[in-house]
C-alpha cells in the first residue's frame, strides 16, 4: 500500500467536507450528527406518552416480585429500529430505580426526569439500524391514578398483584414506548414465591419450581400495544379447555370468585364462535380471561388474550371485552383520541350478542337511549364520541354508547348485508395494525359511495348536544 504526500490544511479540510457530504465517511460511532429522539408522541390527551425516534419491536422482560415485600426487580430488553438518526432517545418509567442500562451490549449514559428515562448511547444510532436496549431496574412499583381517578399500573392485591396498563399504567413496571401506535411482541418471565402463579397474555410455555419460587415464561407471538400487557400474581384455579374448533381457552379464578364465576366463564366458547362468525376470524393465539377478587380493580379490562375482570363478571361484559380482542386489541387506535374505535365497538358487540339471544334489537336499544338515555347517563350528550373533550373523559359513556350509536347509524344507512360485512372487513383489513376516525370514515365511506354519510359524521361522530332523531 503506497502512502501519499499529507495535504495541507485546508485542502483537507475541504476534502473531509466532501466526503461527509457524499456519504463516503461518517461520523466516529456509525451516525451522522443523530439527534435525540422525542420525549412524547404528542398524543392529544397524553402528550409524554411514547416516544419519537424508534419503533420497538420486541420486549423481553425477565421480572422477580414478591407480595411480602412489595418489591419488584426487573431486567427489560428492548429490540427496536431507529427511525432516524439518534443520538439519545427516551423511555416511558414512572417510579422504580434504575441501576444500569446498555444499547448493544455498551454501557450507556442516562438520566430521568418525572417518567421520562433518557438514554445516551455509546454511539450514534443511524436510522433504520436494529439495536438493544437493556435496562435493569427494581423498587416498589406504583399506583397511578388517572385524569378520571380510576387507578391502574400496578396495585397490590390481596395475596399478590395485578398489572394493568391503559392509558400510561404499564410504565409502572417496565420501561418502554408507552402509546398505543407502537405495538410489539413479548416474553414474559416472572418469578414468583412458591404458591402463587403468575398469568399473563400470550402462552404459558415453560414453568418450573425450585428453591421456594416458581418461575414462568409467557410468549406473546402477535403484535399488543403496551397498555394490554398485564401479569396477575396471586392463587388461582387455573383451568385449561378449547373451543368446538380447538382455540385453547385458559381461565385462571381468584377461588373466592371460583363458585360466581364458574356458569360465566363456560360460555366463552360459545361467545368465541359467536364473534367469529360476526367478526370474522379470532386474531390471536388463545383466549380465556383473568377474574381476581371483587375490589381489587374498579374495572374489567380488555387485556390481550385473556380479560381482566375483578369479580365474576355478567355475561354483557365478557362479550365487551372478548369483542375488544377484534377492536382494540387487533386493530388498536392511532391516539387516545380514537378511544370509540374500541369502545363503541365492544358496547354494539353487547347490542348483537343481545339481538342475536333473544334480548332487544340493536334498534330497540338504541330507541331507548335516544329517549330517556340521560336518566341512567346523565352525561351522554356532554360530547362528541369522535372528540371527548379531555383526558379525564376518554372512557366515559359519549365514548361508549354514542360510539355505539354511531355504528346503529351506518346500519341503518347501508343495510344490514354491508353493515355486517364492515364488522368482518374492517378488522382483518386492520389486523395487527393501528387505525384512526379518518381511516374508519374514509372506510365506511368506500364501502357504500353510494350513501350520503356527512349527517352522521357531523352530528353523531362529532357533533355537540343531542341530535335530530333519525327517521323510520
Amino acid at each position: 500500500m503506497s502512502r501519499s504526500a499529507p495535504l495541507a490544511r485546508p485542502a483537507l479540510l475541504a476534502r473531509l467536507a466532501l466526503l461527509l457530504a457524499s456519504g463516503a465517511l461518517t461520523a466516529c460511532g456509525g451516525g451522522v450528527h443523530g439527534t435525540p429522539g422525542g420525549s412524547g408522541l404528542r398524543d392529544p390527551y397524553f402528550p409524554k406518552a411514547g416516544n419519537g425516534g424508534y419503533d420497538v419491536t420486541h420486549y423481553g422482560l425477565d421480572l422477580a416480585y414478591d407480595p411480602d415485600t412489595s418489591r419488584l426487580s426487573g431486567t427489560a430488553t428492548l429490540t427496536a429500529r431507529a427511525t432516524q438518526d439518534l443520538s439519545a432517545f427516551d423511555l416511558d418509567l414512572e417510579g422504580l430505580d434504575v441501576e444500569k442500562v446498555t444499547v448493544g451490549g455498551d454501557t450507556a449514559r442516562w438520566n430521568r426526569t418525572g417518567q421520562e428515562l433518557t438514554v445516551r448511547p455509546h454511539d450514534d444510532l443511524d436510522e433504520g439500524r436494529t439495536f438493544r436496549v437493556t435496562v435493569r431496574y427494581s423498587g416498589t412499583p406504583k399506583t397511578i391514578t388517572d385524569p378520571d381517578g380510576s387507578e391502574e399500573g400496578w396495585m397490590e392485591t390481596e395475596d399478590g398483584a395485578v398489572a394493568l396498563g391503559e392509558p400510561t399504567g404499564s410504565m409502572a413496571w417496565f420501561p418502554g414506548n408507552h402509546h398505543p401506535s407502537d405495538k410489539a411482541s413479548y416474553d414474559l418471565t416472572i418469578t414468583v414465591p412458591e404458591g402463587l402463579q403468575a398469568v399473563s397474555n400470550g402462552e404459558l410455555t415453560a414453568s418450573r419450581t425450585a428453591g421456594g419460587r416458581t418461575t414462568s415464561h409467557w410468549h406473546t407471538a402477535e403484535p399488543m400495544a403496551s397498555y394490554l400487557a398485564t401479569v396477575a400474581i396471586g392463587e388461582y384455579d387455573i383451568h385449561r379447555t378449547t373451543t368446538s374448533d380447538g382455540l385453547p381457552v385458559h381461565t385462571a379464578v381468584d377461588p373466592a370468585e371460583a363458585d360466581a364465576s364458574r356458569k360465566v366463564l363456560a360460555q366463552i366458547p360459545a361467545v368465541m364462535t359467536w364473534a367469529q362468525d360476526t367478526f370474522g376470524p379470532y386474531p390471536f393465539s388463545s383466549t380465556g380471561a383473568i377474574v381476581d377478587r371483587r375490589g381489587d380493580a374498579g374495572y374489567a379490562l380488555e387485556t390481550q388474550n385473556r380479560p381482566f375482570f375483578p369479580g365474576a363478571p355478567d355475561t354483557g361484559t365478557l362479550v365487551h371485552e372478548l369483542a375488544h380482542q377484534w377492536f382494540g386489541d387487533s386493530v388498536t387506535p392511532k391516539t387516545w383520541r380514537d378511544m370509540w374505535l374500541n369502545e363503541g365497538f365492544a358496547t354494539y358487540a353487547e347490542w348483537l350478542w343481545a339481538e342475536d339471544h333473544g334480548g332487544d334489537s340493536a334498534q330497540e336499544t338504541f330507541d331507548a337511549l335516544y329517549d330517556h338515555g340521560e336518566d341512567d347517563y346523565e352525561d351522554l350528550w356532554d360530547f362528541p364520541p369522535g372528540k371527548p373533550s379531555s383526558a379525564a373523559h376518554i372512557s366515559d359513556s359519549p365514548v361508549y354508547l354514542r360510539g355505539a350509536m354511531v355504528l346503529h347509524r351506518i346500519r341503518q344507512t347501508v343495510g344490514d348485508a354491508a353493515f355486517f360485512a364492515l364488522l368482518r372487513d374492517w378488522p382483518t383489513t386492520h389486523r395487527h395494525g393501528n387505525a384512526d376516525t379518518d381511516d374508519f370514515t374514509s372506510y365506511v365511506e368506500q364501502l357504500a359511495p353510494d350513501k350520503d354519510f356527512a349527517p352522521i359524521w357531523d352530528d353523531w361522530l362529532y357533533g355537540e348536544g343531542k341530535p335530530a332523531k333519525p327517521g323510520p
